[in-house]
């Protein structure tokens, strides 16, 4: 069974920082693609900042400078730090897993983590 197990939310002030972990596990994590996706109220689910199996990372433009996703295959765990908040960065964070192979397609999605800037 397939388990994402995310940590580091909380509330900060504005410019300050955060580092969100995602540890998984039941699942080969070497071979997955990993993302953040945020979520506020009322709004869908957005994605953040991936990370494929080779480590080629993608952004949302309104993250790019102040966010970096990295990931340790050793310890199953992909990370993000965040770096200069906003308020607006407020949301609750998910951390998604996906791997392609042939027709096949999975996806798992963590629980998600509270992130709370204050101005």
């Amino acid at each position: 069974q397939v388990q994402l197990v995310e940590s580091g939310g909380g509330l900060v002030h504005a410019l300050g920082s955060l580092r969100l972990s995602c540890a998984a596990s039941g699942i080969i994590f070497s071979i997955t693609r990993a993302g953040w996706y945020l979520q506020v109220p009322g709004k869908q689910r957005e994605l953040v900042a991936s990370i494929t199996a080779g480590g080629v990372t993608n952004y949302a433009d309104s993250v790019k400078g102040r966010f970096t996703i990295s990931r340790y295959n050793a310890k199953n765990t992909v990370y993000l730090q965040m770096n200069i908040l906003k308020p607006e960065d407020t949301a609750v964070y998910y951390c998604k897993l996906d791997y392609a192979s042939g027709k096949s397609y999975e996806e798992y999605w963590g629980q998600g983590t509270q992130v709370t800037v204050s101005s």
